[in-house]
């Protein structure tokens, strides 16, 4: 697998000859919406026959002989993969390249807000062998606890059990106006409207033929922290072998009277679910100034604290599958898919750039005298938090949300992990 950045004076034509791989395949893979129009700074996913790379963080007492037995490949091989590294002496907490035949396993949830259109399952189907989960966002409650659903969701569910993807019911407290914070609230703090809630979601997951919920409360007050977990721990019990995942809000420390992460206990939530997603997207919001969609530096810091709080192996780590264009004067948000985001850049014919610190591309554009700044998401990136994954041994990723397209992510998944699925 090689990662090609376009510099400048460069086609397609010599890029396709220097790799000796097709332009239609690099146009394919990429998205691209010509195959003669590129623009510097542009990353290029380039499929070749490569072993995959794994990334391993040095324990006391590892040696290059027994990483390599455990990751079926060579101390050679592990010496040429670090070539500005010295192995001779390895340093407990060190990260290593790796490459091996034996590619990273995880588990995916991939979320779909239904268009009630024939897109959905085309997309569903474009995507069967890369997700272990589908979350069908289309559900919400009352003030009274009682669960509903937005539009009939029938052939997404059935295609999803065709397809050996488990389809869980996604549930979230968003109105018109949003993610309601009170809504939340006055439910979770009410007992007869928190097991209203309960008894319906499980209702509804189990009439409607799903394997699971995935909950999606944002905002709830930190006074109902407790609250929540009872709720967790009450819906799990009733669920049964069903799943239970769980989407909180990033942070690297806990802050129990912080408005957006203060009701999000991380231990307790663990122990309550069977999946704990967490949500490391938006550090650039919108409607906050430019900034990195999902910075690694502080995707790392989250991790870090949520799996000294969570078992690795319950923890999933949220990818975006989307940009933000801003105004820079007034950081008016326009959200757009990281596809679309790329082939702006090269409708724009404006250059690429790429923080090393935040591991994210951005570019800059001018309409007429308004500036604008774009940061979203690409291989590089993508692949960044893949090495976040295999280093901390986390379960898997999620994607908000797969109606977007970002073939790039979907190709790298493709050849370089393995997507496990559940025993139907």
């Amino acid at each position: 697998m090689t990662v090609h950045v376009v510099a400048s004076g460069e086609n397609l034509w010599s890029i396709s000859n220097r790799y000796h791989v097709s332009i239609h395949t690099i146009v394919s893979i990429n998205g691209l919406t010509s195959a003669t129009a590129i623009v510097p700074g542009l990353a290029l996913y380039i499929p070749d026959n490569t072993q995959p790379t794994r990334v391993y963080q040095i324990k006391a007492g590892d040696s290059l002989w027994e990483i390599a037995q455990l990751f079926n490949t060579t101390i050679s091989a592990i010496r040429t993969a670090n070539p500005s590294t010295d192995l001779k002496k390895l340093q407990t907490g060190q990260i290593i390249n790796v490459p091996s035949p034996k590619k990273m396993a995880i588990r995916t949830l991939g979320f779909l807000v239904p268009s009630g259109t024939p897109t959905d399952l085309s997309t569903l189907d474009s995507l069967a062998n890369q997700l272990t989960y589908l979350g069908i966002v289309n559900y919400t409650f009352s003030s009274e606890g009682f669960a509903s659903y937005v539009i009939d969701d029938s052939a997404i569910i059935a295609r999803s059990k065709q397809l050996n993807i488990t389809p869980l019911l996604m549930i979230r407290n968003y109105t018109t106006s949003g993610f309601n914070a009170e809504l939340a609230g006055g439910v979770l703090e009410n007992t007869t409207y928190r097991q209203n809630l309960v008894s319906s979601i499980v209702n509804l997951t189990t009439n409607r033929g799903f394997g699971g919920v995935s909950l999606d409360l944002e905002f709830i007050p930190p006074a109902r922290r407790n609250d929540f977990t009872l709720f967790l721990q009450a819906l799990k019990q009733q669920l049964g072998n069903l799943i239970l995942n769980v989407n909180v809000h990033a942070k690297a420390a806990d802050l129990p009277t912080n408005r957006i992460v203060g009701a999000y206990d991380y231990a307790s939530i663990g122990e309550a679910v069977d999946l704990m997603a967490v949500m490391t997207m938006d550090y650039g919001y919108p409607g906050g100034p430019p900034e990195p969609i999902a910075p690694i530096w502080w995707v790392a810091e989250v991790v870090k604290y949520a799996q000294s709080q969570v078992s690795p192996q319950k923890l999933l780590l949220a990818m975006a599958l989307y940009g933000y264009d801003k105004v820079v004067t007034t950081n008016a948000t326009t959200g757009l898919s990281v596809l679309a985001a790329q082939n702006k850049a090269i409708s724009l014919g404006t250059l690429i750039q790429y923080d090393d610190k935040a591991k994210s591309p951005w570019y800059r554009y001018w309409s007429g005298t308004t500036e604008h700044m774009v940061w979203f998401e690409d291989i590089r990136s993508y692949m960044e938090k893949y090495k976040l994954i295999d280093i901390y041994r986390l379960v898997g990723a999620t994607f908000w949300q797969i109606g977007l397209p970002a073939p790039q992510n979907w190709a790298f998944l493709s050849k370089e992990i393995t997507v496990t699925k559940n025993r139907n």
